[in-house]
């Protein structure tokens, strides 16, 4: 496996793509430190710091940050992050399973740029909207309950927005708008140009960049700092907090890669002299088919009722309260959140999975699962086998969902270290290190290297042929990329050193 990595930079198409790859995501993770103008973004930087040292991250705001990269905590330029694209792309995929028009076209010649298109279009509809709306939380922050407390950090250090206005908000609003949709760009270079997927990696990096906080929070619980009133947590738990996180990656990763394959097989077809058919294949039906979609939607919705009341009664002691209570943590969050993700999971299935449409294709190109007639049968055994995988996923998704929390509460580890013994990062991690890896040694394989599994190979992707479609960027044009993240890092260094 070692020797797999060493092996990637032999091969110049795939060096190429890997440090392009790195460069686009320097570059990303500069856009999450550099704030929006006219914000002061210590006042913010100062209250998630409190929050943390309070181990209050349990709150939406600090669960905002975190998959943010730390964006919102600096107000930077990406604090919408990819987000908006994900949610466009969502309401796009979902469209196209209930408007029937848009489910023809996507399977037209051509459709596909068609839902690129719209897709973009969403994104910039929704980054106005959501950018608006952050430009007013941040000249408002103490009348929003996810911000409890930032009112003494504005009474020390001055207000968040120096100039509120309307001039602000338009600042704010394309400043935020045009973040986004950069990221985007960048998200699709790394997709074409690069290694794996682009707007998954960024998010991937923007989750990792938290790693170093969440240790650092999670040591200072076995070893507190000099002069804390807090009692260090017994050195064993630590190991079996170890041993546990070991086995949640290794949990997560089996059911991420578990599939039944359905056999399949093609009826011999005389066509004039030649002979088609006659081949065995199999269906691959995925344990977990709706990946962290369920998460994401019911994460969404819960965060959607906060949202509505904090704008709608922002003064109101029932609204607080209201607030405490559905706030990530609370029993009553953890039980809505496990309903909602096991229906979620059977809805994605059922909206993204057509038997129907599977069985007519299968029979159209003369193929049959042995021991089911095809057409309306074999759609029944297929919904019916999928039905009951898809039971077993929602199970694993709840759990997975539901763990950060318990980690948190019974072993009194800080909610920041916690997100990464579950939830969506973990899957979101586990399932971008996958692809990657897979995309990784399709190149290897095809040059005749050893893989990173010498007895075998990744599962779920066919290396006849690499997935990136773009061609590798030219040699000048990384060197020059790279000169230039250096001229902003090292100018960025002076202007820390001159300003200290």
């Amino acid at each position: 496996m070692f020797s797999a990595f060493t092996n990637c930079f032999k091969i110049p198409e795939l060096r190429q793509r890997i440090i392009f790859t790195l460069a686009v995501l320097v570059i990303a993770r500069i856009g999450a430190a550099i704030p929006c103008p006219g914000i002061n973004y210590m006042v913010l930087q100062e209250y998630f710091r409190t929050v943390i040292e309070q181990q209050q991250q349990g709150n939406i705001i600090g669960l905002f940050n975190l998959f943010s990269g730390g964006a919102l905590s600096h107000c930077a330029i990406f604090s919408l992050t990819i987000m908006p694209y994900i949610s466009a792309s969502i309401i796009i995929q979902l469209a196209q399973g209930v408007i029937p028009s848009l489910g023809k076209m996507a399977r037209e010649e051509g459709g596909r740029q068609k839902m690129t298109q719209y897709t973009r279009a969403g994104t910039l509809l929704l980054c106005l909207i959501q950018g608006y709306f952050l430009a007013r939380s941040f000249e408002n922050p103490q009348n929003l309950p996810m911000l409890g407390g930032i009112e003494a950090v504005m009474a020390k250090m001055g207000p968040l927005v120096v100039n509120p206005g309307w001039t602000f908000q338009l600042t704010t609003v394309i400043t935020l708008t045009a973040g986004t949709m950069f990221l985007m760009w960048l998200g699709e270079q790394i997709t074409e140009r690069g290694i794996g997927n682009g707007v998954s990696m960024i998010i991937t990096i923007g989750i990792v960049s938290g790693l170093p906080a969440a240790i650092t929070a999670g040591w200072n619980v076995f070893n507190p700092p000099a002069g804390s009133a807090k009692e260090a947590v017994s050195p064993l738990v630590l190991v079996l907090l170890i041993a546990f996180l070991f086995a949640v990656i290794a949990g997560t990763i089996m059911i991420t890669q578990a599939m039944r394959k359905v056999a399949v097989q093609y009826a011999r077809q005389v066509r004039g002299n030649k002979v088609y058919g006659g081949q065995s294949s199999f269906l691959p039906l995925k344990v977990n088919y709706a990946g962290v979609m369920p998460i994401i939607f019911a994460s969404a919705i819960l965060v959607f009722p906060s949202t509505v009341v904090t704008m709608m009664f922002p003064t109101s002691e029932l609204a607080h309260k209201l607030i405490a209570l559905m706030s990530p943590g609370t029993w009553l969050y953890v039980t809505i959140e496990a309903l909602m993700i096991f229906f979620f999971s059977f809805f994605w299935v059922a909206m993204v999975f057509n038997p129907t449409q599977i069985a007519d294709d299968m029979k159209r190109n003369g193929g049959f699962v042995p021991g089911v007639r095809p057409g309306e049968p074999t759609a029944k055994f297929l919904d019916f086998s999928m039905t009951r995988l898809t039971f077993a996923g929602a199970i694993f998704l709840t759990v997975i969902a539901i763990l950060p929390m318990f980690v948190s509460n019974f072993l009194r580890i800080p909610m920041i270290t916690a997100h990464f013994f579950g939830g969506t990062g973990l899957l979101i991690i586990v399932g971008v290190m996958l692809d990657t890896m897979r995309q990784t040694e399709t190149f290897l394989l095809q040059r005749h290297y050893d893989g990173f599994l010498k007895k075998g190979r990744i599962r779920g992707r066919s290396f006849g042929a690499s997935s990136s479609q773009g061609e590798a960027v030219s040699e000048d044009r990384i060197i020059w990329l790279l000169v230039f993240i250096g001229i902003i890092i090292v100018g960025g260094i002076a202007v820390s050193l001159i300003k200290g």
